[in-house]
Protein backbone atom coordinates (compact mmCIF):
# COMPACT_ATOMS: atom_id res chain seq x y z
CA UNK A 1 0.00 0.00 0.00
CA UNK A 2 1.37 3.54 -0.67
CA UNK A 3 3.37 4.66 2.58
CA UNK A 4 2.04 7.62 4.64
CA UNK A 5 2.54 10.58 2.54
CA UNK A 6 3.23 9.34 -0.49
CA UNK A 7 0.31 10.33 -3.56
CA UNK A 8 -2.44 7.83 -3.82
CA UNK A 9 -2.42 5.73 -6.97
CA UNK A 10 -5.29 4.75 -9.69
CA UNK A 11 -6.05 1.78 -10.92
CA UNK A 12 -5.02 2.99 -14.37
CA UNK A 13 -1.64 3.77 -13.02
CA UNK A 14 -1.20 0.24 -12.38
CA UNK A 15 -2.45 -0.89 -15.99
CA UNK A 16 -0.20 0.87 -16.81
CA UNK A 17 2.82 -0.74 -15.05
CA UNK A 18 0.93 -4.22 -16.00
CA UNK A 19 1.53 -2.82 -19.73
CA UNK A 20 4.69 -1.74 -19.68
CA UNK A 21 5.54 -5.27 -18.72
CA UNK A 22 3.15 -7.15 -21.43
CA UNK A 23 1.94 -5.02 -24.08
CA UNK A 24 -1.32 -6.14 -24.58
CA UNK A 25 -0.94 -5.86 -28.66
CA UNK A 26 1.21 -8.89 -27.67
CA UNK A 27 -1.89 -10.73 -27.22
CA UNK A 28 -3.28 -13.54 -29.21
CA UNK A 29 -6.37 -12.07 -31.51
CA UNK A 30 -8.58 -14.57 -30.09
CA UNK A 31 -7.51 -14.07 -25.98
CA UNK A 32 -9.67 -11.92 -23.56
CA UNK A 33 -6.91 -9.80 -21.88
CA UNK A 34 -7.05 -6.27 -19.90
CA UNK A 35 -9.65 -4.41 -17.52
CA UNK A 36 -12.42 -7.22 -17.31
CA UNK A 37 -14.06 -5.76 -14.26
CA UNK A 38 -14.03 -2.24 -12.70
CA UNK A 39 -13.13 1.71 -13.08
CA UNK A 40 -9.71 2.59 -14.00
CA UNK A 41 -10.27 5.84 -12.72
CA UNK A 42 -10.66 4.74 -9.23
CA UNK A 43 -8.10 4.93 -6.54
CA UNK A 44 -5.82 1.93 -5.58
CA UNK A 45 -7.29 0.99 -1.70
CA UNK A 46 -4.94 -2.33 -1.25
CA UNK A 47 -2.35 -4.29 -2.36
CA UNK A 48 -2.29 -5.55 -6.22
CA UNK A 49 -3.26 -9.29 -5.60
CA UNK A 50 -1.56 -11.56 -7.62
CA UNK A 51 -3.14 -15.27 -8.94
CA UNK A 52 -3.59 -17.62 -11.72
CA UNK A 53 -7.39 -17.99 -11.48
CA UNK A 54 -9.43 -16.04 -9.78
CA UNK A 55 -12.04 -18.84 -8.06
CA UNK A 56 -14.22 -17.81 -4.82
CA UNK A 57 -11.46 -19.46 -3.01
CA UNK A 58 -8.89 -16.92 -4.04
CA UNK A 59 -11.73 -14.03 -4.42
CA UNK A 60 -12.37 -14.39 -0.50
CA UNK A 61 -8.45 -14.64 0.20
CA UNK A 62 -8.23 -11.17 -1.93
CA UNK A 63 -10.70 -9.55 0.61
CA UNK A 64 -9.54 -11.49 3.73
CA UNK A 65 -5.52 -9.57 2.86
CA UNK A 66 -7.66 -6.03 1.61
CA UNK A 67 -6.58 -6.34 -1.79
CA UNK A 68 -7.45 -3.09 -3.63
CA UNK A 69 -7.08 -4.94 -7.51
CA UNK A 70 -7.15 -8.72 -8.60
CA UNK A 71 -4.37 -9.49 -11.12
CA UNK A 72 -5.88 -12.81 -12.48
CA UNK A 73 -3.12 -14.62 -14.93
CA UNK A 74 -6.53 -16.74 -16.97
CA UNK A 75 -9.13 -14.26 -17.92
CA UNK A 76 -11.92 -14.87 -15.26
CA UNK A 77 -14.60 -13.27 -18.48
CA UNK A 78 -13.28 -15.11 -21.68
CA UNK A 79 -16.72 -16.64 -23.20
CA UNK A 80 -19.41 -14.69 -23.45
CA UNK A 81 -21.85 -14.07 -20.95
CA UNK A 82 -25.90 -13.82 -21.29
CA UNK A 83 -26.31 -13.42 -17.21
CA UNK A 84 -24.30 -13.44 -14.05
CA UNK A 85 -26.09 -15.20 -11.14
CA UNK A 86 -25.44 -17.09 -8.26
CA UNK A 87 -26.25 -20.26 -9.74
CA UNK A 88 -22.85 -20.96 -10.60
CA UNK A 89 -19.30 -20.72 -9.61
CA UNK A 90 -18.18 -18.58 -12.09
CA UNK A 91 -21.25 -16.21 -11.30
CA UNK A 92 -20.73 -16.04 -7.99
CA UNK A 93 -16.71 -15.05 -8.17
CA UNK A 94 -17.71 -12.29 -10.32
CA UNK A 95 -21.42 -10.92 -8.41
CA UNK A 96 -18.49 -11.05 -5.37
CA UNK A 97 -15.92 -9.00 -7.56
CA UNK A 98 -18.38 -6.68 -8.49
CA UNK A 99 -19.76 -6.55 -5.13
CA UNK A 100 -16.91 -5.32 -3.56
CA UNK A 101 -15.38 -2.98 -5.81
CA UNK A 102 -12.04 -4.47 -6.42
CA UNK A 103 -10.87 -4.37 -10.35
CA UNK A 104 -9.85 -7.23 -12.10
CA UNK A 105 -7.36 -7.49 -14.78
CA UNK A 106 -5.94 -10.35 -17.00
CA UNK A 107 -2.48 -10.45 -18.61
CA UNK A 108 -2.94 -13.83 -20.00
CA UNK A 109 -1.21 -14.34 -23.28
CA UNK A 110 0.56 -10.85 -23.43
CA UNK A 111 2.80 -12.27 -20.15
CA UNK A 112 3.31 -15.14 -22.27
CA UNK A 113 4.77 -13.21 -25.15
CA UNK A 114 6.56 -10.55 -23.45
CA UNK A 115 10.52 -10.58 -22.86
CA UNK A 116 11.00 -12.24 -19.12
CA UNK A 117 7.28 -13.34 -19.10
CA UNK A 118 5.90 -16.50 -17.93
CA UNK A 119 7.57 -18.10 -21.27
CA UNK A 120 11.11 -16.97 -20.60
CA UNK A 121 10.73 -17.72 -17.40
CA UNK A 122 9.72 -21.59 -17.80
CA UNK A 123 12.90 -21.44 -20.91
CA UNK A 124 14.95 -21.00 -17.29
CA UNK A 125 13.40 -24.44 -15.70
CA UNK A 126 14.90 -26.68 -18.22
CA UNK A 127 18.44 -26.15 -16.88
CA UNK A 128 20.15 -27.76 -14.48
CA UNK A 129 19.30 -27.02 -11.25
CA UNK A 130 21.41 -24.23 -9.56
CA UNK A 131 23.19 -23.03 -12.70
CA UNK A 132 23.03 -19.51 -12.55
CA UNK A 133 23.21 -18.86 -15.97
CA UNK A 134 21.21 -16.38 -17.44
CA UNK A 135 21.24 -17.66 -21.02
CA UNK A 136 21.55 -21.20 -21.81
CA UNK A 137 21.67 -20.71 -25.50
CA UNK A 138 19.67 -19.37 -28.30
CA UNK A 139 16.43 -18.04 -27.55
CA UNK A 140 13.54 -17.17 -29.84
CA UNK A 141 9.95 -16.99 -30.04
CA UNK A 142 8.43 -20.08 -32.09
CA UNK A 143 5.38 -17.39 -33.66
CA UNK A 144 7.17 -14.01 -33.47
CA UNK A 145 5.17 -10.84 -33.06
CA UNK A 146 5.01 -8.09 -35.08
CA UNK A 147 4.46 -5.20 -32.94
CA UNK A 148 2.96 -2.26 -35.35
CA UNK A 149 4.06 1.27 -34.71
CA UNK A 150 1.43 3.53 -34.50
CA UNK A 151 3.44 6.88 -35.63
CA UNK A 152 4.67 4.63 -38.84
CA UNK A 153 1.32 2.73 -40.45
CA UNK A 154 2.17 4.05 -43.88
CA UNK A 155 4.49 6.14 -45.75
CA UNK A 156 4.18 8.98 -47.72
CA UNK A 157 6.64 9.11 -50.80
CA UNK A 158 6.62 12.82 -52.90
CA UNK A 159 8.35 13.98 -55.78
CA UNK A 160 9.23 17.92 -55.27
CA UNK A 161 11.53 20.88 -56.59
CA UNK A 162 14.49 20.56 -54.06
CA UNK A 163 14.40 24.17 -53.19
CA UNK A 164 10.65 23.48 -51.80
CA UNK A 165 11.30 20.13 -50.21
CA UNK A 166 12.24 21.76 -46.66
CA UNK A 167 8.84 23.79 -46.65
CA UNK A 168 6.96 20.22 -47.67
CA UNK A 169 9.03 18.40 -45.18
CA UNK A 170 8.18 20.81 -42.01
CA UNK A 171 4.19 20.83 -42.85
CA UNK A 172 4.57 17.41 -43.11
CA UNK A 173 5.96 16.59 -39.37
CA UNK A 174 3.88 20.10 -38.58
CA UNK A 175 1.09 17.29 -38.61
CA UNK A 176 2.74 14.34 -36.77
CA UNK A 177 4.42 12.45 -40.27
CA UNK A 178 8.09 11.93 -39.32
CA UNK A 179 8.32 10.67 -35.90
CA UNK A 180 10.47 7.46 -35.22
CA UNK A 181 10.70 6.48 -31.59
CA UNK A 182 11.75 9.64 -29.68
CA UNK A 183 12.72 11.29 -32.91
CA UNK A 184 10.78 14.16 -34.83
CA UNK A 185 11.11 15.20 -38.26
CA UNK A 186 12.53 12.25 -39.43
CA UNK A 187 12.92 11.92 -43.56
CA UNK A 188 15.16 10.68 -46.74
CA UNK A 189 15.44 12.50 -50.00
CA UNK A 190 17.71 11.57 -52.72
CA UNK A 191 17.79 14.04 -55.37
CA UNK A 192 16.78 12.91 -59.29
CA UNK A 193 14.99 14.26 -62.50
CA UNK A 194 11.37 14.22 -63.06
CA UNK A 195 9.63 14.63 -66.42
CA UNK A 196 5.74 15.67 -67.19
CA UNK A 197 3.76 16.85 -69.93
CA UNK A 198 0.83 19.08 -69.05
CA UNK A 199 -2.34 19.02 -71.31
CA UNK A 200 -3.72 21.87 -72.88
CA UNK A 201 -4.94 24.29 -70.23
CA UNK A 202 -2.73 23.24 -67.15
CA UNK A 203 -0.91 25.55 -65.35
CA UNK A 204 2.86 23.70 -64.57
CA UNK A 205 4.88 25.67 -62.18
CA UNK A 206 7.74 24.82 -64.41
CA UNK A 207 8.24 25.09 -67.85
CA UNK A 208 4.71 25.40 -69.84
CA UNK A 209 1.84 23.18 -70.92
CA UNK A 210 2.07 21.25 -74.31
CA UNK A 211 5.79 20.80 -73.79
CA UNK A 212 7.73 17.64 -71.93
CA UNK A 213 9.48 19.64 -69.21
CA UNK A 214 12.25 17.32 -66.97
CA UNK A 215 13.25 18.98 -63.53
CA UNK A 216 15.80 18.32 -60.86
CA UNK A 217 13.74 17.27 -58.17
CA UNK A 218 13.96 15.42 -54.80
CA UNK A 219 11.57 12.58 -53.44
CA UNK A 220 10.76 13.01 -49.93
CA UNK A 221 9.86 10.17 -48.00
CA UNK A 222 8.12 10.33 -44.28
CA UNK A 223 6.49 7.74 -42.15
CA UNK A 224 2.88 9.07 -41.36
CA UNK A 225 0.00 7.35 -38.94
CA UNK A 226 -3.09 6.66 -40.20
CA UNK A 227 -5.08 9.18 -38.25
CA UNK A 228 -2.74 12.01 -39.78
CA UNK A 229 -2.89 10.96 -43.07
CA UNK A 230 -5.59 12.95 -44.49
CA UNK A 231 -4.52 15.66 -43.08
CA UNK A 232 -0.82 15.25 -44.05
CA UNK A 233 -2.01 15.24 -47.88
CA UNK A 234 -4.13 18.17 -47.78
CA UNK A 235 -0.52 19.99 -46.25
CA UNK A 236 1.13 18.57 -48.75
CA UNK A 237 -0.97 19.61 -51.45
CA UNK A 238 -1.24 23.00 -50.02
CA UNK A 239 2.21 23.41 -50.12
CA UNK A 240 3.99 21.96 -53.08
CA UNK A 241 4.46 23.82 -55.62
CA UNK A 242 3.37 21.45 -58.81
CA UNK A 243 -0.18 22.02 -59.36
CA UNK A 244 -0.68 18.28 -59.26
CA UNK A 245 1.79 17.05 -56.89
CA UNK A 246 3.31 13.49 -57.44
CA UNK A 247 2.63 11.62 -54.58
CA UNK A 248 2.24 7.77 -53.11
CA UNK A 249 1.46 6.50 -50.13
CA UNK A 250 2.57 2.69 -48.92
CA UNK A 251 1.11 0.96 -46.40
CA UNK A 252 3.71 -0.44 -43.47
CA UNK A 253 3.73 -3.83 -42.40
CA UNK A 254 4.56 -4.45 -38.44
CA UNK A 255 7.90 -5.87 -37.85
CA UNK A 256 8.51 -8.66 -36.00
CA UNK A 257 10.78 -9.04 -32.78
CA UNK A 258 12.44 -12.16 -32.47
CA UNK A 259 12.07 -12.04 -28.71
CA UNK A 260 8.21 -11.36 -28.53
CA UNK A 261 5.62 -13.88 -29.36
CA UNK A 262 4.10 -17.02 -28.74
CA UNK A 263 6.36 -19.96 -27.60
CA UNK A 264 10.28 -20.45 -27.45
CA UNK A 265 12.72 -22.00 -29.08
CA UNK A 266 15.97 -22.99 -27.58
CA UNK A 267 19.26 -24.14 -28.83
CA UNK A 268 21.24 -25.31 -25.74
CA UNK A 269 25.29 -24.59 -25.86
CA UNK A 270 24.91 -28.27 -24.76
CA UNK A 271 22.46 -30.87 -25.72
CA UNK A 272 20.83 -32.80 -22.91
CA UNK A 273 18.81 -36.11 -23.33
CA UNK A 274 15.05 -35.95 -22.74
CA UNK A 275 15.02 -37.54 -19.25
CA UNK A 276 18.06 -35.26 -18.16
CA UNK A 277 15.59 -32.52 -19.38
CA UNK A 278 12.59 -33.91 -17.20
CA UNK A 279 14.83 -33.97 -14.36
CA UNK A 280 15.96 -30.72 -14.24
CA UNK A 281 11.68 -29.56 -15.02
CA UNK A 282 10.71 -31.57 -12.41
CA UNK A 283 13.83 -30.14 -9.50
CA UNK A 284 13.38 -26.48 -10.69
CA UNK A 285 8.96 -26.62 -10.83
CA UNK A 286 8.68 -28.73 -7.72
CA UNK A 287 6.66 -30.85 -8.63
CA UNK A 288 5.62 -34.58 -7.87
CA UNK A 289 6.04 -35.75 -11.53
CA UNK A 290 6.33 -34.96 -15.15
CA UNK A 291 5.29 -37.08 -18.28
CA UNK A 292 7.55 -37.90 -21.05
CA UNK A 293 6.73 -39.24 -24.38
CA UNK A 294 9.91 -39.83 -25.97
CA UNK A 295 10.97 -39.84 -29.85
CA UNK A 296 14.15 -40.89 -28.26
CA UNK A 297 17.15 -41.11 -25.97
CA UNK A 298 20.20 -39.06 -27.73
CA UNK A 299 21.46 -35.65 -26.41
CA UNK A 300 19.19 -32.69 -27.97
CA UNK A 301 20.24 -29.08 -28.10
CA UNK A 302 17.28 -27.63 -30.10
CA UNK A 303 13.50 -27.77 -27.71
CA UNK A 304 10.57 -26.14 -27.96
CA UNK A 305 8.36 -24.50 -25.07
CA UNK A 306 4.91 -22.76 -24.16
CA UNK A 307 3.67 -22.21 -21.09
CA UNK A 308 -0.30 -23.75 -20.49
CA UNK A 309 -1.87 -25.61 -23.18
CA UNK A 310 0.60 -25.96 -25.87
CA UNK A 311 -0.76 -27.97 -28.25
CA UNK A 312 -1.33 -25.27 -31.11
CA UNK A 313 2.38 -24.27 -31.12
CA UNK A 314 3.70 -28.39 -31.44
CA UNK A 315 3.71 -27.59 -35.35
CA UNK A 316 5.90 -24.38 -35.40
CA UNK A 317 7.68 -26.34 -32.95
CA UNK A 318 8.55 -29.20 -34.96
CA UNK A 319 8.99 -27.37 -38.72
CA UNK A 320 11.67 -24.87 -36.65
CA UNK A 321 13.73 -27.78 -36.34
CA UNK A 322 12.42 -28.86 -32.62
CA UNK A 323 13.21 -32.55 -31.07
CA UNK A 324 11.33 -32.01 -28.08
CA UNK A 325 8.12 -29.88 -26.79
CA UNK A 326 8.02 -28.48 -23.16
CA UNK A 327 4.40 -27.53 -21.94
CA UNK A 328 1.67 -27.77 -19.62
CA UNK A 329 -0.57 -30.22 -21.23
CA UNK A 330 -1.91 -31.25 -24.82
CA UNK A 331 -4.12 -34.50 -25.80
CA UNK A 332 -3.31 -37.83 -26.16
CA UNK A 333 -3.43 -37.56 -30.46
CA UNK A 334 -1.45 -34.36 -30.46
CA UNK A 335 1.91 -36.53 -28.53
CA UNK A 336 0.80 -38.76 -30.43
CA UNK A 337 1.80 -37.46 -34.13
CA UNK A 338 4.44 -35.31 -32.37
CA UNK A 339 6.38 -38.59 -31.40
CA UNK A 340 6.35 -40.20 -34.95
CA UNK A 341 7.23 -36.89 -35.92
CA UNK A 342 10.61 -37.45 -34.38
CA UNK A 343 9.63 -34.91 -31.68
CA UNK A 344 9.00 -36.17 -28.35
CA UNK A 345 6.74 -34.25 -25.65
CA UNK A 346 7.65 -33.16 -22.12
CA UNK A 347 4.65 -32.13 -20.00
CA UNK A 348 4.53 -30.50 -16.29
CA UNK A 349 0.45 -29.54 -15.91
CA UNK A 350 -1.40 -26.42 -16.96
CA UNK A 351 -0.74 -24.33 -13.54
CA UNK A 352 2.68 -25.69 -12.89
CA UNK A 353 3.90 -24.15 -16.11
CA UNK A 354 2.46 -20.98 -14.92
CA UNK A 355 2.12 -20.23 -11.22
CA UNK A 356 5.95 -20.09 -10.67
CA UNK A 357 6.42 -16.55 -12.07
CA UNK A 358 3.66 -15.20 -10.38
CA UNK A 359 6.38 -13.95 -7.57
CA UNK A 360 8.94 -12.80 -10.20
CA UNK A 361 5.75 -10.81 -11.55
CA UNK A 362 5.25 -9.52 -8.69
CA UNK A 363 9.03 -8.38 -8.28
CA UNK A 364 8.46 -6.91 -11.58
CA UNK A 365 5.32 -4.64 -10.80
CA UNK A 366 6.47 -3.42 -7.34
CA UNK A 367 9.70 -2.45 -8.68
CA UNK A 368 7.51 0.22 -11.27
CA UNK A 369 5.21 0.85 -8.62
CA UNK A 370 7.20 2.27 -5.55
CA UNK A 371 5.53 1.97 -2.40
CA UNK A 372 2.59 -0.29 -3.76
CA UNK A 373 2.43 -3.64 -2.08
CA UNK A 374 1.99 -6.88 -4.20
CA UNK A 375 1.59 -9.86 -3.09
CA UNK A 376 0.87 -13.66 -4.50
CA UNK A 377 -2.05 -15.54 -3.79
CA UNK A 378 -1.63 -18.53 -1.20
CA UNK A 379 -4.97 -20.66 -1.95
CA UNK A 380 -4.41 -20.73 -5.69
CA UNK A 381 -2.65 -23.40 -7.36
CA UNK A 382 -2.72 -26.75 -9.21
CA UNK A 383 -6.10 -28.57 -9.23
CA UNK A 384 -4.28 -31.82 -9.78
CA UNK A 385 -2.29 -34.05 -7.22
CA UNK A 386 -0.04 -37.09 -7.99
CA UNK A 387 -0.76 -39.57 -5.47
Amino acid sequence: MPTSGSKPRTIQQVIEALETIAPLQLAEPWDNTGLLLGDRGAGLLGPVFLTIDLTEASLAEAKQRGSGMIVAYHPTIFHELKRITADTPKGRTLLGALESGVPVYSPHTALDACEGGVTDWLCEMLATPGDQKSSHGDRRALQPSATPDPNAACKIVTFVPAKDAQRVRDGLASVGAGRIGAYSNCSFTIEGVGTFLGDAGTHPAVGQAGTLESVREARLEMVCPEAALPLAMEILRALHPYEEPACDVYPLIARPRRTLGAGRRIHFDQPMTPRQIAANLKANLGVDAVKLASAGEAPIATVGVCPGSGGSLIESAIADGCQLFVTGEVTHHEALAAVQRGCSILLAGHTNTEGGYLRRYAERIAALLEDTEVIVSATDGPIFRTY
